[in-house]
Order: C-alpha cells, then structure tokens, then sequence
C-alpha cells in the first residue's frame, strides 16, 4: 500500500545497477526452491542467454518477479510446475522478455481484464485456496510501468496461466562486480575493464589479517545461483569465502574462524540448522554470529532456528540492505562484547552470572561459553605468570586450538591479538601487585613474567600512562 501510494504521488525512486540480470533472476527462483518443495511443484529456470548485463532496479525487479512466482506457486496443485524464461528481443527496440508460466488453476476469460486491479481476487470464493490481499499484481503492474516495460496476462481455466514482462535494455547505471565462471571457479570480474584471461583474481583471495582489513564471511550454500548471488552482493564490504554444503561448512568456519556465516537453511545432508547447532557447541566457532537464510519465514521456522542458535533469521527473497543491516548490527554486537571482554578482569571474576544475559537495547544474547572461555585463558596465563618463556604456541597448544584459529577468535571477543592480551593481562597484575603489596617494581617485573625490569616500565607506561615508581612513595 505504501508502495502504490508513492508511485501515485511520484515519489518512489529508482535506484538502477548495471549488472548481470540472468544471475539476479537466478537467485529469485532459487529463493523459492523450498517453497515450491513443500507442495512437490518442480520449479525451472530457462534463459536464451548464459549471462546478460543490463541496468535494473534489484529491489523493483525483485518485487515484480516474487510477486509473480509466489502467485505461481500458490494457485498450482501439488505436482505441478512453474517456470521462469528469460529472453531478448532486438526489434524494434532492445527488450528483455521475462515469462513466469504455470500449471495451476488457471484464471476465467471474464476475470483476467480485472486481475489488475487494486484488491481484486480472482478467486472470490469464501473457501479459496489462495489467501492474498489483491495488491500484489496492482503493484507488480505499476513497478513494470515505472521501469518503462509491459506486463500482460493469458490464462486457460485447468491448464494454467502466464505472466509476459518486457523491460527495455540500457547500460547507463553504474556497474557492479559481475560473476562469471572460469572452469570449476567462480570470480567477480568487472566487465569491459578485466580482460577474461586464466591469470585474473579468482574471487576468493584469502588475505592476511595485516594485508585486508575486511570483516572476513562464510557464505555456505549449496546452490551455485545464490552462492554467486550472494558472493556478488557482500564483495565490495567483505572478503568472501564459499562452502558447498553443510559438513564443508562447518570444516570451513573451523578452519577459517570467520567474522560472519551466512548459511542456507535446505541444504542435503548437514543442514543449516545442524551447521548453525556444530558450531556454536564449538569452542573455537562459538563466538561466531550466524544468519540463516530460508524461504520458510513462517514463526515455527524462525523459533527452530533461534533455537538451534541462529544469531538472526532472514527469509528469501532477502533485500540486499537489510542483509547488509543485518550484517553491520552483529559486528557492532561484537564491538560491545569487545569493549566488556577486552577489559581487564582478574582470574575468577566472572561478569555474567550463569543464565545467558542480554546485552541492553539488543536482542541478542551473550553466551557464557565466550565468558567461560576467555576465564580459562586467564587461568592458564595466570598459572605460567612468572614464565618470561611463555608465549602464544604454548597458550594454543593448551587450548587445544592451532594458533590462527585462537588470533581471530581473541580478535573477535577482544580486538587485541593474543599476544598483546597475553601482555596486557601481565601488566594488569603487576598494577594489581603495585596496589596491594609492598613489593619493588623489579621484583614485581620478574613475578609477570618480564626478565627486564627497565623494559617492563616501558611497557607499563605504553598501558597506563604513568611509570610503576608512581605507585610507590
């Protein structure tokens, strides 16, 4: 209604990228596999081109094909199908065709002029099959006319019903990283400005710390539409890394430690609730924020998901900025919990009491398992203070973890590297031991773990500002 209201008043803008269309419409089918699944309707894609580029806007084009499909879908019977064609027509104009075809009821000869109509339901009856509100095809008819195309409507009652939308071809927006694929790899090349050649960046270049800056996401999924779809949307804010399926998943965020997974929820074998349950009973993964992504949005779905420890639920066809909401809120969760846990806290001052806390002005919950953790690294830094020779390959070893798997999970729940938390939790003792006993600052030294007392004040004034002699008079 919001939307019908604004293009009325004029005043819903368009916001058109030139990209790889095929890709786009791709992933909306995709977005519906699990849907259509549900009822045992098959659901195909069929294009005349492999890739195409032209400007579109992805949330108009994305309203006017959901509301298309999901029509589909619901007014077929179970066995049937539905299918989405993609083609061009050069003459007269450039026009890129786009048919959503199905086998369901069909629609009456005298109703299909009124189709679209605002609040118009051509299945009038008090026992309809398909509930709806009689919007979706005003608004799927007024977003067409806005990006200058056509829609028209055939219909046989038993046989089915198509939906034709042309929408004129242009390349004035600005580009964005198309995918392509390269033999068994997938990359985002820009087009026209990378040639294709065996030597250009694949699009999974994995970084050093040092080297790329960019929070770090695992994108697992098992259908190669919406892997690449995905890929394309989160390159220019994150580095990228892709998993096929559930087990691979899991090996992946294992291995990797990334910032964020993103994960279907339908997936064969390891689903995306078994994959979200693995790791956070992880204690190397725990920590990780997981969004699952699912064409079931129903709230049984959303509380299954959450249960299984889900950090946030978004349904298919997502819109590319709530992703991305999503997305910025649970890294700024992460700078909270970074600000609690980076702080200094003596052995056995457990923060948070047993039951999970929420974090103020935040739906998301702090798991004791992070605290539990970051505890025991303190215990075993504590029992090895006095060890000058202690050092982060005997803290991995002890916990178990291999030493860039425990970096970029200290990184996360602390923003420090395990050896400057190793140093900092040193030198807080030793401001500890300057407090409450009469020990000199070089005897203090040696009991954190520094061979050198005048290297130690050094340190000490780097942490606090003030030199350890200003602690005794």
């Amino acid at each position: 209604m919001l939307d019908l209201s604004k293009l009325e008043s004029g005043k819903l803008a368009l916001h058109p990228v030139q990209g790889d269309v095929v890709l786009f419409l791709k992933y909306l089918l995709e977005s519906f596999q699990s849907l259509a699944a549900s009822k045992s309707i098959s659901l195909h894609f069929h294009s005349a081109m492999d890739t195409f580029t032209m400007d579109y806007d992805e949330e108009r084009l994305r309203q006017i094909v959901s509301n298309l499909l999901s029509n589909a879908v619901k007014f077929t019977s179970e066995g049937g199908q539905v299918v989405l064609n993609v083609g061009r027509v050069q003459n007269p104009a450039d026009v890129v065709v786009l048919t959503v075809t199905d086998t369901g009821t069909g629609i009456p000869s005298d109703k299909l002029p009124l189709i679209f109509d605002r609040f118009y339901q051509a299945d009038d009856a008090a026992t309809r099959r398909g509930e709806g509100t009689g919007i979706g095809l005003a608004l799927t008819k007024e977003l067409v006319k806005l990006l200058g195309g056509t829609i028209e409507v055939k219909s046989e009652l038993g046989k089915g019903t198509e939906f034709k939308v042309r929408l004129p071809v242009s390349r004035t927006a600005d580009l964005r990283f198309i995918p392509t694929e390269v033999g068994n790899d997938l990359r985002l090349d820009e087009p026209e400005m990378i040639l294709q050649s065996e030597a250009a960046p694949p699009i999974v270049n994995r970084k050093s710390e040092i080297e790329n800056q960019l929070p770090l996401v695992l994108v697992v999924e098992d259908n190669p539409d919406v892997q690449g779809y995905l890929a394309n949307c989160l390159e220019e804010k994150y580095q990228v890394e892709l998993a096929n399926d559930g087990q691979v998943g899991i090996e992946r965020a294992i291995e990797l430690i990334p910032d964020l997974v993103i994960t279907d929820v339908m997936m064969p074998g390891v689903d995306g609730l078994e994959l979200c349950q693995t790791l956070k009973n992880d204690e190397r993964t725990s920590h990780i924020p997981i969004v699952l992504l699912t064409a079931k949005a129903d709230i049984e779905s959303k509380i299954e998901g959450l249960e299984h420890g889900a950090d946030a639920y978004l349904a298919k066809p997502f819109h590319q900025k709530e992703l991305f909401v999503r997305l910025e809120k649970l890294l700024e969760l992460r700078k909270t919990l970074q600000a609690r846990y980076g702080s200094w806290q003596p052995v056995g001052n457990m923060e948070f009491p047993v039951t999970e806390q929420v974090i103020p002005h935040s739906s998301f919950l702090i798991p004791n398992r992070e605290e539990a953790f970051l505890q025991k690294v303190r215990l075993i830094i504590e029992s090895h203070l006095s060890d000058e020779d202690y050092d982060v390959v005997q803290l991995s070893r002890e916990l178990g973890m291999s030493r860039s798997q425990l970096f970029r999970k200290m990184k996360a729940l602390t923003d420090k590297s395990i050896a400057n938390f190793i140093r900092s939790y040193r030198l807080h003792r030793a401001k500890q031991m300057l407090e409450t006993t009469d020990l000199t600052v070089a005897e203090i030294a040696y009991e954190v773990g520094f061979k050198d007392p005048s290297y130690f004040t050094k340190t000490f004034f780097e942490e606090f500002g003030v030199l350890p002699s200003s602690f005794r008079h």
